[in-house]
This record gives C-alpha cells, sequence and structure tokens, in this order.
C-alpha cells in the first residue's frame, strides 16, 4: 500500500518534472461598449398647427345723416312762439338712451350747425362751455347728461335758454327728442320729435 502510495507520487512528480505544458489560452477578445441611454418612447408625428382663427370684424357703427335728422327739428324750435330773439342759447350735449353706440359728438356738433346764423340764437361758445364745466368741478368730456346739470351751466355762461336732447330706442333708428327750456324757471316751451336719418 505504502508503495502504490508512493508510485502515484512519484508519478504526480515526474510529470511535474517533464514540463507537462499547459496551454495557457488566451483571454477572449473584449470589445468595449458606449453606455446606451434610455430609449425613449417613440413619439407620435407632430400634428400640422390649426389654421389660424380669424377675428370677427367688430359690429360697424350705424352712419346717422345727422344734420338731415336735426335741421328739421331745429327749423320748428326757431320758429316757435315765445322765444325773445338774440337770447344765448346753451346746447347741451346729446344724451345717448339707446340701446348702443352712438357718434353723440357728431350728433350735437349738427345741432349746432344748425342753429349757427338763426337769427335768434347766440350760442354759447365751446370754450364758455368747457369753463362752465369746471367751474361745476365736471371734465370737459363729462357725458352724464341730465336737465338740472344743463340748467345750471346754463346759469353760469348767463344763458336764458337751454336746448337739451336725447336719443332714445333702437340704436339703428334712434328717435330725437329735444326740449327747449327757460333758464330760469326750468320751464319747457318748446318740445319735438323726429326720427333719425340714416
Amino acid at each position: 500500500m505504502i508503495r502504490s502510495v508512493q508510485r502515484s507520487g512519484a508519478l504526480l512528480f515526474a510529470l511535474m518534472l517533464t514540463g507537462c505544458v499547459i496551454k495557457q489560452q488566451t483571454p477572449a477578445p473584449v470589445e468595449p461598449t458606449q453606455p446606451t441611454t434610455p430609449t425613449q418612447p417613440e413619439q407620435p408625428p407632430a400634428q400640422p398647427a390649426p389654421p389660424p382663427q380669424t377675428v370677427p370684424q367688430p359690429p360697424k357703427l350705424k352712419t346717422i345723416n345727422w344734420s338731415a335728422s336735426v335741421q328739421p327739428l331745429v327749423a320748428n324750435m326757431v320758429q316757435s312762439a315765445g322765444v325773445n330773439p338774440g337770447s344765448v342759447l346753451l346746447v347741451d350735449r346729446i344724451k345717448n338712451s339707446t340701446n348702443g353706440a352712438l357718434q353723440i359728438e357728431k350728433a350735437t356738433s349738427a345741432i349746432e350747425s344748425a342753429l349757427a346764423n338763426n337769427g335768434k340764437f347766440s350760442l354759447v361758445s365751446a370754450d364758455q362751455l368747457n369753463q362752465a364745466k369746471q367751474t361745476l368741478g365736471l371734465s370737459p368730456e363729462d357725458s352724464l347728461n341730465s336737465r338740472s346739470k344743463a340748467i345750471g351751466l346754463a346759469r353760469i355762461v348767463n344763458a336764458q335758454y337751454v336746448l337739451y336732447s336725447t336719443a332714445q330706442g333702437d340704436v339703428k333708428a334712434p328717435t330725437l327728442q329735444m326740449q327747449l327750456m327757460l333758464v330760469q324757471t326750468g320751464e319747457i316751451i318748446w318740445s319735438g320729435n323726429g326720427v333719425a336719418q340714416p
């Protein structure tokens, strides 16, 4: 038994001495890899931008022929009895009581133009009216028309009469109402109505 162990050991030793060549294996080639970014889910194709929406046109202001609308009323007022020739008249800005926007400045200017060279009234100038408004603490563009405010302005400028006008009803065909008032008493001495002309 000892001999067999010795033989095995000797055999092992002999093998080692004989140079049992163990073939050295070359390591497998390693290819470097680039780190990858996580892939994002595929985006759906971009939708084309919707066409721009057209902006609707604002409603056009109804144009009214103010001269033709106020001329018959003014002519009727000038012919009325009880007006002293040469009296001072304050033309108050037309009050808009319609259901829309009106060109109030044009309407008021048309009344003043119709009264120019009328032979009965001297009109209060725009400068006098603005000064009177400042005296009452009103801005020149004040549009809060009232009969009492008009009479107060007329007293400051020493006018004997006030022409108070209102546009009312449908803005497309407003009804015009004019009232000639005595400044001293506030009495309405003439009144007239008419429909605005396109």
